[in-house]
């Protein structure tokens, strides 16, 4: 199995180093996507031997991961393995992954699934609102989902070709879910530690609101449904009730 370990990274100098130093010991094919750092996060990268593509300016967290698929899928990769790059995935979990990915379509890490001894308090609104949307999530798509939105996760390369995703900002994990829902692709979570280090990193502009940050994730979600709805109507059960008939009913 020949897979490559992405990360996708916007102004992270104070971590970026320790973090591809720490993947070394779990993978040979280390990529990052630097998507338009304005501090040494690309030049650091390439100094500890990465590979890096740059965007020429920050087009967003989805963006940087789909530029990733696209670089596993050109390269004959079997597998893709994501992680942030501030040091939340402690990158020893990689075999884990690795060790349940030839049996599923995407392997998905959960901070929510087992209590891991390094974990730290969740932000409660952080919290709050990936509850909500991965009760959203789960009664459009049937998985049973404990977490939504980490990153770090294991793809088979071919599962994600057959995948049309859009979204460039930190929705696209919730697109993700729906289209691997109505492909039908095999999902298992495994536990993963729940680290903050910076509990008050932006979103950026108005998505540093909660209620706008909810809003945008289920106008994502409401969205992908219906353009799925339409392409492929028998291969969801959200289309078959609505979206809202079936997502407004997972609401705390």
């Amino acid at each position: 199995m020949r897979f490559l370990t992405a990360i996708p990274v916007y102004n992270e100098e104070k971590y970026v180093q320790s973090v591809i130093d720490c993947v070394k010991n779990f993978s040979d094919d280390i990529l990052v996507v630097n998507d338009g750092s304005r501090d040494a996060s690309s030049s650091m990268a390439r100094e500890q031997g990465a590979i890096v593509i740059d965007h020429p300016t920050n087009f967003g967290y989805g963006r940087a991961l789909r530029t990733a698929f696209a670089y596993a899928a050109d390269n004959a990769y079997d597998v893709m393995v994501t992680l942030d790059a501030d040091k939340q995935h402690p990158p020893r979990y990689i075999p884990a992954f690795l060790n349940y990915i030839s049996d599923f379509d995407i392997v998905s890490g959960s901070r929510y699934l087992a209590p891991q001894p390094e974990n730290t308090p969740a932000p409660p609104e952080r919290q709050r609102i990936n509850r909500v949307i991965t009760g959203i999530v789960n009664g459009c798509t049937g998985y049973r989902l404990t977490d939504s939105f980490c990153g770090f996760k294991a793809y088979s390369v071919v599962a994600l070709k057959s995948l049309d995703l859009r979204e460039d900002g930190y929705a696209m994990p919730l697109e993700l879910w729906i289209q691997a829902a109505a492909h039908g692709l095999k999902v298992r979570e495994i536990p993963v530690s729940l680290i903050y280090l910076d509990a008050q990193r932006s979103f950026g502009h108005e998505l540093d609101n909660a209620d706008k940050r909810l809003a945008y994730y289920r106008e994502v979600i409401d969205r992908e449904i219906q353009r799925v709805c339409v392409e492929q109507p028998t291969s969801l059960a959200a289309c078959a009730g609505g979206t809202n008939a079936i997502c407004d009913t997972t609401e705390e």
